[in-house]
């Protein structure tokens, strides 16, 4: 059952990949992307986190799991600060 219910977690979280993935692909400027990158990937990599959380043998290794996803929850929140901030300014390589 625990099984079951970690590869539900870890195929959702896919899902919210695919979609961010699709929603960077399909929408027209760089905040509509940046939204659907962030918010999307920050809730797949949540999820899927707390699949494989689910799967692991000790305490220890459900906590190097929550390091991980907060290291890169934080990571992502400041790059898109980064790169929204950088394109409100008007500087645009297209």
């Amino acid at each position: 059952m625990l099984e079951i219910a970690a590869a539900a977690f870890i195929a959702l979280g896919t899902l919210f990949f695919v979609a961010g993935t699709v929603g960077l692909l399909r929408f027209p400027d760089i905040f509509c992307r940046l939204h659907a990158l962030t918010k999307a990937d920050g809730l797949g990599l949540a999820l899927i986190a707390v699949g494989v959380a689910l799967l692991a043998g000790t305490a220890g290794a459900v906590f190097r799991i929550a390091l991980v996803w907060f290291f890169v929850a934080v990571a992502s929140a400041t790059c898109g600060h980064l790169i929204a901030r950088y394109a409100r300014h008007g500087v645009r390589h297209d």
